[in-house]
């Protein structure tokens, strides 16, 4: 069976500033989904993103989600991760920042 390249993260926007993401969060679909996310995330107090449907991530997929929280402090809003792969998870862990994604429903 031959390897299949993942195709572009997707975001689903689920309302009341929910959020669903699709797909390998990796070094090829961090950035992209980075810029599509900035707009869909300006309107909300609060945000609640769910990752289960990500298969797999990397240093970049964890580097977008510090990202996210960057931005959230930035726009005084809150945001919590849901289901992070565990892959995401590890690095975090390794890096000293999983604290960070456990920033539940406090502002980060």
């Amino acid at each position: 069976m031959a390897a299949t390249t993942p195709g572009p993260a997707k975001l689903e926007a689920l309302g009341n500033g929910r959020f669903k993401v699709f797909g390998a969060l990796n070094a090829d679909t961090a950035t992209d989904l980075l810029k599509r996310s900035a707009d869909a995330f300006k309107n909300a107090g609060s945000l609640e993103i769910d990752l289960a449907n990500v298969p797999e991530g990397d240093s970049s997929g964890l580097a977008l989600l510090i990202e996210w929280l960057r931005l959230c402090k930035q726009r005084q809003q809150t945001i919590h991760f849901k289901n992070v792969p565990e892959q995401i998870a590890a690095l975090a862990r390794i890096s000293e920042v999983a604290d960070l994604l456990d920033c539940g429903a406090t502002p980060c």
